[in-house]
């Protein structure tokens, strides 16, 4: 039996609505063909303002860096000026006076006569070790030298004298006196206790008058003399001023670590306020009197190579340079004063920075 094929037949009416259909799709697809398209558009403006924005950030950047990068010569003339000088201190203050009480002799304690804050003068008698030997070596002596009177052997008593002299000085090495007016500071045996001979027994102090040591840079050395007037500040006593004076200059400086020659001089405190106990820290100032002249350059312009030896750039009258030994000392805020290796009227050269500071020479505008 043949198959039996149904054919579908569309009226007027589904082929009409069919054809809007299809035409309504054809008009969404155009649309969204459209938004992506204007979207694409606008991802590739966006994208072409954000590239030059960052180029255009980074070539900015870069003339920044080369502004501050880029160096110019400099020229500076060495001048003289006229200043108030001021040398700084700082260190702490001792007394003036200190004795490291010990016993020459071995032996027990027998006595022990001061004691701590106890005031003493030169001379008393601070403590005593136990004596019995030499006192019998001492009589024992003694009693040969009568009998060498009697015998007449004049040689043999002035070999006994000598040996009493020694004996007198071994017996008063169980003896401790103060050496000098002052101030038991501290204590450190009791009666009955046995030292060994060289071992301290106690330490006396003069705060009559105290001392202090401070360093000054051998450059500094030329405005310091003997009786000189430092004005010092301690954190014990805020507001006021201590006054000293400068009682020791020594014949010897000596050389620090970092390739500077220095001085330690001495200044004394006359008659210390009772508050001021020795091992308290200071600030202090000495100021020499009238004004100084001092050649300036800035410190931009030294040089300092191995060893600290500075160096500078000096330009000659002809127009040449050459490098220049100097000796400088820095003074702060960017100027350097010229001890030896320059002149006023010389020039020197030096590259700095265009970048921050531009237009400022030496740290001055």
């Amino acid at each position: 039996m043949a198959g039996k094929i149904d054919v579908k037949v569309m009226s007027e009416s589904d082929i009409q609505e069919k054809k809007l259909r299809d035409a309504a799709r054809a008009r969404r697809r155009k649309r969204r063909i459209r938004s992506i398209v204007s979207a694409l558009i606008v991802l590739s403006l966006l994208s072409a303002l954000l590239y030059f924005f960052f180029v255009a950030q980074k070539r900015h950047q870069k003339e920044i860096y080369d502004l501050q990068s880029a160096r110019r010569k400099i020229e500076s003339r060495v001048e003289k000026s006229v200043y108030t000088v001021s040398i700084d201190l700082s260190g702490y203050v001792d007394p003036f006076d200190k004795q490291e009480s010990k016993f020459r002799s071995t032996g027990a304690v027998t006595g022990v006569f001061v004691k701590e804050g106890d005031n003493v003068r030169k001379g008393d008698l601070l403590a005593t070790i136990d004596s019995t030997s030499q006192k019998q070596v001492l009589q024992s002596i003694e009693n040969q030298i009568v009998q060498a009177r009697l015998s007449g052997s004049s040689r043999q008593v002035e070999l006994l004298e000598m040996q009493r002299i020694n004996a007198l000085n071994n017996l008063d090495y169980t003896n401790l006196y103060a050496s000098f007016d002052g101030v038991v500071a501290s204590v450190e045996v009791n009666e009955n206790d046995y030292f060994e001979a060289g071992s301290p027994v106690m330490t006396i102090i003069d705060r009559s008058r105290l001392k202090a040591t401070v360093e000054i840079d051998e450059i500094d050395m030329q405005y310091v003399s003997i009786g000189q007037k430092a004005s010092l500040s301690f954190d014990s006593m805020p507001g006021r001023v201590v006054e000293a004076e400068v009682t020791y200059i020594p014949m010897l400086g000596r050389y620090t670590s970092s390739g500077i020659g220095v001085v330690d001089v001495e200044l004394t405190i006359e008659d210390p306020p009772p508050s001021l106990i020795p091992g308290f820290t200071f600030e202090g100032t000495i100021d020499v009197e009238g004004d100084v002249s001092m050649l300036l350059i800035p410190s931009a312009a030294v040089s300092t190579g191995r060893g600290g030896a500075t160096t500078v750039i000096r330009r000659d009258p002809s127009g040449g340079e050459r490098s220049v030994d100097v000796k400088v000392k820095y003074l702060g805020e960017g100027l350097c004063q010229v001890v030896s290796g320059l002149e006023e009227g010389d020039t020197v050269v030096y590259e700095q920075s265009a970048g921050p500071g531009f237009g400022m020479v030496g740290g001055r505008r």
